[in-house]
C-alpha cells in the first residue's frame, strides 16, 4: 500500500509538472499608437524565463546582448542576464519581494479569464493588474508584479498603455530554465550602465591635452591620424580622426571636460571642424600661417582672416563654443564658500546631431581655449552617439544638407587672427547658393559678445539682426542672466564689497562655466540659387584701449527631397 501510495504520488507531480509547462506570449501596445512589442514566458514549475519575442533584426547595431529574464519563485529571486557571447555573459540578481501596495478593487472576467483587478502606483503611474488565479501557474511578462499570486492576464499603465495575454500553449519536455551558469555577477545600477555603454558608440578625441600659452611650441608640419598637434603657440589643439558613418537615428552629443592647469580668468572655447572640401582651408593657416586664409576687410580697414565662407573657402564648422570657468580645479583650495564645495572641473554636453554631415569619414577636429598663461588648461573630449533604433542601416543616398556660412571666432588668436571687431562699423554679409532639392532650411547659430569692462558688449545686451536677401527675417539678442548658478566652479572669481563675485554677472549670451546653446531661425524653402545673408549687430564703441567683439558662427542645415 506505502509503495502504491509513493507511485500514485509520483504520477501526480508528473502531471502537475506537466502541466505547468507553458509557453506565454504577451502584447504591448500604446492605444491609439500603431507601436506594438511582444514578450514571451516560458514557464516550469517554480521557473520562468521571460524574453522579447519582437522579430530580430538581420543587421543589428553594434552592442546588441540577448537579454533574458528568470524568475525563481521557489527561492524568491529573479535574475537578469545579458548575453553577447558564450565567453561574454553578465547578470544581476534580486528579491521578488518588493514595497508596492496593491489594493484589490474587484473580481472582474478578461476575455475567457475569470480575475482579480488590482491596482498600485509606480513612480507616479497608476497601475491596473488583472491577475487569473484559475490556471495553476504563477506567470508575469515583467518582474514588477512577479509577487502577485497566479498568472497576470492584463495591465494598464495610465489608462493608455496595454499589456494582454494573447496566448497560452502547452509545451513539453523543457530542461531547467535558469541556467548554471549567468556569467559574471554585477549589482543591477552596474548591470544597467553596461548595457547602455554596449550600445553608445564612443570616440575619443583629446584625452586631459593641454591647452596653454607656450611661444616655444614647434610647429607640426603635417597632421597624421590619430595625433594630437598644438598650434598658434599652443592654444590650439587639432586631430585627425576616422569616423564611421552612423544611421540618421543616431543622436550625437560632444563631451567636453575642462580644468585649469593654472589660468585663472574665464576664456571662450571652442569645439570646431575644420572643412577640408577646398583649399585653402584652416588646416592651411595652422600649417603654413594665417596669411593663408581669405580676407575681409572692414570700413575701418582692419582684417579679418577666414571668417566667411568664399567661392574656394568653407570656414570652421563650430560644435560647441564654451567658456571656462575662473580656475577650477586649479584654484580650489585657494579660496572657500560657505557651505558650498567646489566643483573639480566644468562638464559640457551638448547635442550636436545636427552636425552629423561633418562627423563621418576623414575629420579634422580641434579645440581652441584663449588664454596667455603657460599651464593653460586641460580638456577631454569624447563624441558619443546613442541609438534609437536596434537596426544598423545606412541610407543609400543623403537625407539631409549643410552649408557653413560664418565663424568670426578667433580660434587662431595667438597667430594674429583679428577678434570680431567688424560690427562696430560694418555687417557681416555673406553670399551662398543653395543647390535643387533642399527644403526645410535651418539657420544654427551661436552668438557671444565680449568686452570686460563695464560698458563693453559682454554686459550690455544687443540685439543681432538676421536679413536674408535684403529683408530683415530675425531678432535675437544673447543674454545669460543666470550666471550665479555655477558659482561653485569658479574659485578665483573676484569678489566685490555687494556680496556679488564677478562670475554672478549676466551676459551677453555666456556664463563663466558653460557652453553657449545654438538658436534656430527656421528660413523655409529659398528658391534655389544665389542668396545673401547679413548679420548686423549695434557693437559698442572702443574705449581707449577697449574693444568690444562678437563671436559669431552659423550653418545652414536643410533637408534633402
Amino acid at each position: 500500500m506505502k509503495r502504491f501510495l509513493t507511485v500514485l504520488t509520483l504520477i501526480v507531480l508528473i502531471i502537475t509538472t506537466s502541466a505547468q509547462q507553458n509557453l506565454l506570449q504577451y502584447q504591448s501596445f500604446g492605444i491609439g499608437g500603431s507601436d506594438t512589442s511582444l514578450t514571451e514566458v516560458t514557464v516550469s514549475g517554480s521557473e520562468l524565463m521571460i524574453h522579447s519575442a519582437n522579430k530580430k533584426s538581420d543587421n543589428p547595431i553594434p552592442g546588441t546582448a540577448k537579454h533574458s529574464t528568470f524568475i525563481d519563485y521557489a527561492h524568491d529571486t529573479a535574475f537578469y542576464q545579458l548575453y553577447y557571447s558564450e565567453t561574454e555573459k553578465y547578470f544581476s540578481g534580486f528579491s521578488l519581494k518588493n514595497s508596492n501596495e496593491y489594493v484589490f478593487e474587484k473580481s472582474e472576467k478578461i476575455g475567457k479569464y475569470n480575475c482579480k483587478k488590482y491596482t498600485t502606483t509606480l513612480f507616479s503611474n497608476k497601475m491596473e493588474i488583472w491577475i487569473c488565479e484559475d490556471l495553476g501557474f504563477r506567470a508575469t511578462p515583467t518582474t514588477t508584479f512577479a509577487n502577485l499570486p497566479g498568472t497576470v492576464v492584463q495591465i494598464i499603465r495610465n489608462g493608455n498603455y496595454v499589456t494582454n495575454l494573447i496566448s497560452i500553449k502547452k509545451v513539453k519536455n523543457i530542461k531547467n530554465l535558469i541556467p548554471s551558469n549567468l556569467g559574471t555577477f554585477l549589482d543591477g545600477r552596474s548591470l544597467n550602465n553596461l548595457e547602455k555603454e554596449k550600445l553608445t558608440i564612443t570616440i575619443p578625441v583629446f584625452e586631459d591635452a593641454q591647452i596653454c600659452f607656450n611661444p616655444k611650441i614647434i610647429k607640426p608640419t603635417t597632421i597624421p591620424y590619430d595625433t594630437t598637434l598644438s598650434f598658434s603657440n599652443g592654444t590650439v589643439i587639432l586631430k585627425r580622426i576616422h569616423v564611421k558613418e552612423l544611421p540618421p537615428h543616431y543622436q550625437i552629443f560632444a563631451e567636453v571636460t575642462e580644468r585649469s592647469n593654472g589660468d585663472a580668468y574665464d576664456r571662450t572655447g571652442s569645439i570646431f571642424i575644420i572643412p577640408v572640401d577646398k583649399t585653402p582651408n584652416f588646416s592651411n593657416a595652422l600649417l603654413e600661417g594665417i596669411e593663408k586664409l581669405p580676407i575681409f576687410t572692414d570700413k575701418n580697414k582692419e582684417e579679418y582672416q577666414g571668417i566667411k565662407l568664399e567661392e574656394n573657402y568653407i570656414p570652421l564648422v563650430e560644435l560647441v563654443r564654451f567658456f571656462t570657468p575662473f580656475g577650477v580645479h586649479y584654484f580650489n583650495q585657494y579660496r572657500s564658500l560657505h557651505n558650498k564645495d567646489w566643483e573639480d572641473a566644468a562638464y559640457y554636453k551638448q547635442d550636436i546631431s545636427d552636425l552629423r554631415d561633418f562627423l563621418k569619414g576623414d575629420v579634422y577636429i580641434g579645440a581652441f581655449i584663449g588664454n596667455y598663461d603657460a599651464g593653460g588648461h586641460k580638456l577631454s573630449l569624447d563624441i558619443k552617439a546613442y541609438p534609437e533604433d536596434r537596426e544598423w542601416i545606412i541610407p543609400e543616398n543623403p537625407t539631409t544638407w549643410s552649408l557653413p556660412l560664418f565663424n568670426t571666432c578667433n580660434v587662431m588668436e595667438m597667430s594674429g587672427q583679428n577678434y570680431g571687431k567688424l560690427f562696430e562699423t560694418d555687417s557681416l554679409k555673406v553670399t551662398f547658393y543653395v543647390p535643387e532639392g533642399i527644403s526645410n532650411l535651418r539657420l544654427r547659430y551661436i552668438s557671444t559678445g565680449h568686452g570686460g569692462w563695464d560698458t563693453g558688449d559682454e554686459f550690455v545686451p544687443k540685439e543681432n539682426t538676421i536679413i536674408i536677401d535684403g529683408k530683415v527675417c530675425f531678432k535675437h539678442t544673447p543674454w545669460r542672466s543666470d550666471c550665479g548658478t555655477y558659482r561653485a566652479f569658479n574659485p578665483a572669481s573676484g569678489n566685490f564689497w555687494n556680496g556679488i563675485s564677478s562670475s554672478d554677472y549676466s551676459r551677453s549670451g555666456w556664463c563663466p562655466g558653460t557652453a553657449t546653446q545654438p538658436v534656430y531661425f527656421n528660413i523655409g524653402n529659398l528658391k534655389p540659387g544665389k542668396h545673401t545673408i547679413t548679420v548686423a549687430i549695434p557693437q559698442g564703441a572702443r574705449e581707449g584701449n577697449n574693444f568690444s567683439a562678437w563671436c559669431v558662427s552659423g550653418i545652414l542645415l536643410g533637408d534633402l527631397k
